[in-house]
């Protein structure tokens, strides 16, 4: 076992969000943005930034890694944009105001046609319709959960009514 794989998860954490060179066997240099490391084989997966926006994603084996040198550590602006690679488009169109303003306007919609609706969770950012349906952010149809198929089915036609309206 190498020594890389015997840190444990609290020491990888603090690789996350900077950039680095990963040694690995046979000589094989690594550079890149460490996005993770998972803690059960110790791989790191890494991300380098090329231009016109797109990614190129590596992952090197844990048990092949020799010693991983801190070459950049990230600013806020880096962490940020790391955490944003892999959301789906939709989650990222909407800011803090628009989705108030989003769940906002479901909430009145849903309330005026008389269905009962509260808002859960601990920055109430979740909408639960008769206490067997969530709506999650940005509250479209495909943000609808439950396990109550003809509610889900009902509520999910419900909502793109609602936003073929607006």
């Amino acid at each position: 076992m190498s020594e890389w794989q015997r840190k444990s998860p609290l020491e990888w954490q603090t690789y996350v969000n900077k950039e680095v060179k990963v040694t690995a066997a046979e000589k094989h240099e690594y550079k890149g943005w460490v996005l993770t490391i998972d803690p059960v084989s110790a791989n790191v997966v890494l991300v380098k930034l090329v231009e016109d926006g797109k990614v190129c994603v590596s992952v090197i084996l844990g048990h092949a890694v020799q010693k991983v040198e801190i070459v950049n550590e990230g600013d806020d602006e880096m962490k940020e944009r790391l955490a944003h690679l892999f959301m789906p488009e939709e989650s990222k169109a909407y800011g803090h105001e628009e989705l108030v303003k989003r769940k906002s306007s479901l909430k009145t919609w849903l309330e005026t046609n008389h269905i009962p609706v509260t808002e859960q969770g601990e920055s109430q950012r979740t909408l639960c319709v008769a206490g067997v349906l969530t709506i999650d952010p940005p509250y479209g149809p495909e943000d609808c959960s439950s396990s109550n198929e003809i509610i889900l089915s009902r509520v999910q036609s419900l909502i793109q009514g609602h936003l073929a309206m607006q």
